[in-house]
C-alpha cells in the first residue's frame, strides 16, 4: 500500500508541475489521478495530503505567496479536477448507504410488523389449543355425565321397582295382620253377640263372663286398629311432639316384642321444623322396626342430643350385625328402609351414618342442622 501511495504521490506532483508550468493543461491527468485513486481504495483525505506535498515542494520554484501570479489558484483547480471522481464516488456511495439505510428501516418496520403477527398467531393458535382443549374436555365430561346418567336411571328404575315391591310386602304385611287380627276378632265378637243374643238360656254368671269376653275381643280390636294408626301416622307425633310419639311407639313396640328400650332426649328437639321431626320418628320408627325382626336384641338403646350445629338421634341395640355396605349396595337390596332413612335425612339436609360390628350390634346415627333460636314452621 505504501509503494502504491508514493506512486500517485509522485503522478500527482508530476502532473501539478506540468499543470503550473502553463503549456497545456492537465485536467484530463487530474481525473485520471483521481480514479487510480478510487480505484486502489484511497480517499479525499488522502488526496488533500499529497495536494499539500506537492504545494510544498513546488513552493520555492512557483513562489505562491505572490498572489498576482495566480500559481495558487490554478493548483486549486488541479486539486478539484482530482477530487471530482473521489466525489462522486462518495456522493454515490452516501446514496448508497442512505438507500440502504432506507431499506434498514423498512426491513425493521416489516420485522416488527411480522412479528407482531406472529405473535397474534401464536395467540391464535394458544386460544385455539384451549378452544380444542376446553371442547375435548366438555366432550369427556358430556360422556361421563351421559354414563352417570345411565348408571342413575339403572338405579332409580331399580330403586322404583325396590319400592314396588316393599309396597306390595307392607300391603301384604298389612292384610295379613288385618285378617289375622282384627277380623279374627271381629268374627269372635259375632260369635259372642250371637251367643248373647240367647242370652236366656245363660246364667247370669255365664252372660257376665261373655260380655266380660266380648269386650275383651273389642279392646283388642280397638288396640291393633291403634297400633296400625300409629304405624301409619301417630298423631300424638302431630299433638304432643316428637317425644311423646317415640316414647309411645317404643312402649308399645317393647310390650309387643318383648324388648327392652331405654330413651333419654333432649327437649328443645321439639323446636325444630315438622319435616325435620318427621324425618327423626321415621328413621327411628324403621330402626327400632329393624332391630324386632332381624336383630334379635334384647336390649336398645335410644338417645336425642345436642351436639355443635346440629341434632343427633342414635338407636343402638346389642343384637347380631350385619354388612353395612353390602346391604346398602346390594344390587337385589330387599332392606329398602336403611335406603329410606339415608333419603329422608338427607332431604332435610341431615346426615345418616349406620354401624354395625360382631359381638357389639348396630348403631344408627341421624344428625340434623340445628339452631337454639330455631322456629317451628
Amino acid at each position: 500500500m505504501s509503494t502504491t501511495r508514493t506512486r500517485l504521490t509522485a503522478r500527482y506532483l508530476a502532473g501539478l508541475r506540468v499543470h503550473l508550468s502553463g503549456k497545456h493543461a492537465a485536467n484530463g491527468q487530474a481525473r485520471a489521478l483521481g480514479r487510480a485513486m478510487l480505484a486502489r481504495g484511497l480517499a479525499a483525505l488522502d488526496l488533500a495530503v499529497m495536494h499539500e506535498q506537492a504545494i510544498v515542494a513546488l513552493a520555492p520554484a512557483q513562489n505562491f505567496a505572490n498572489t498576482g501570479n495566480g500559481a495558487l489558484r490554478r493548483a486549486g483547480a488541479f486539486f478539484t479536477q482530482a477530487l471530482i471522481p473521489l466525489e462522486a464516488a462518495q456522493r454515490a456511495t452516501r446514496e448508497t448507504v442512505s438507500h440502504l439505510h432506507r431499506r434498514n428501516e423498512d426491513l425493521h418496520r416489516s420485522s416488527i410488523a411480522l412479528l407482531k403477527a406472529n405473535r397474534r398467531q401464536a395467540r391464535e393458535v394458544a386460544r385455539r389449543k384451549t378452544a380444542e382443549t376446553a371442547l375435548r374436555k366438555g366432550k369427556e365430561q358430556y360422556r361421563t355425565l351421559f354414563l352417570e346418567s345411565r348408571v342413575m336411571q339403572k338405579k332409580l328404575r331399580r330403586l322404583t321397582r325396590q319400592i314396588i315391591s316393599a309396597q306390595e310386602d307392607e300391603r301384604k304385611e298389612i292384610s295379613r295382620e288385618l285378617h289375622d287380627g282384627v277380623v279374627q276378632t271381629l268374627v269372635g265378637i259375632n260369635v259372642e253377640l250371637s251367643t248373647l243374643g240367647r242370652g236366656a238360656a245363660l246364667g247370669l254368671g255365664q252372660l257376665r263372663q261373655r260380655i266380660a269376653h266380648t269386650q275383651r275381643l273389642v279392646e283388642k280390636s280397638v288396640n291393633a286398629v291403634h297400633r296400625f294408626a300409629r304405624e301409619l301416622r301417630p298423631a300424638v307425633l302431630d299433638d304432643l311432639g316428637l317425644i311423646p310419639a317415640l316414647h309411645a311407639y317404643s312402649k308399645s313396640l317393647a310390650a309387643r316384642k318383648k324388648i327392652k328400650i331405654q330413651m333419654t332426649a333432649f327437649g328443645g328437639v321439639e323446636a325444630l321444623g315438622s319435616a325435620k321431626r318427621i324425618a327423626l320418628f321415621r328413621v327411628a320408627q324403621e330402626a327400632l322396626t329393624n332391630i324386632a325382626r332381624h336383630a334379635r336384641a334384647s336390649q336398645v338403646h335410644m338417645s336425642i342430643t345436642q351436639i355443635a350445629g346440629a341434632i343427633r338421634l342414635e338407636i343402638s341395640d346389642n343384637g347380631k350385625s350385619f354388612h353395612v355396605g353390602r346391604t346398602l349396595f346390594a344390587r337385589n337390596n330387599r332392606r329398602l328402609g336403611l335406603i329410606g332413612m339415608r333419603e329422608r335425612i338427607e332431604m332435610v339436609g341431615g346426615r345418616l351414618t349406620i354401624e354395625s360390628a360382631r359381638g357389639i350390634g348396630t348403631t344408627v346415627r341421624a344428625e340434623i342442622p340445628f339452631t337454639k333460636n330455631q322456629k317451628k314452621p
